[in-house]
């Protein structure tokens, strides 16, 4: 996984629109209302999912996950490219790039 996903370091990630998610028992479950299909996050995965409620950096959600949770920051940043590229893939996040918004 890379960075290359963002254009620059401004790109926002956010929630796409039309996807409905409930909490429970610390984690969150996503309804796609596109395909149907139901996914499951683990608590720092619903962290990371109500972070982008509203456009963030991914600088901005490195961080917030850095102060929150005791883990380094290479494994941070693997693990976020990871979830937001299977997010992307399954249409449950948008990439907003400042050239392109």
């Amino acid at each position: 996984m890379s960075l290359s996903l963002f254009k620059s370091s401004e790109s926002k990630l956010v929630a796409a629109k039309g996807q409905i998610a409930a909490k429970m028992d610390g984690e969150i479950v996503i309804l796609n209302s596109n395909s149907g299909v139901y996914y499951g996050l683990n608590p720092i995965g619903a962290t990371i999912w109500n972070l982008i409620q509203q456009p963030k950096t991914f600088a901005e959600v490195r961080d917030a996950i850095l102060t929150k949770y005791q883990v380094s920051s290479e494994q941070c940043q693997s693990d976020l490219l990871s979830l937001i590229e299977q997010l992307q893939s399954e249409g449950l996040i948008q990439i907003i790039n400042e050239a392109n918004p």
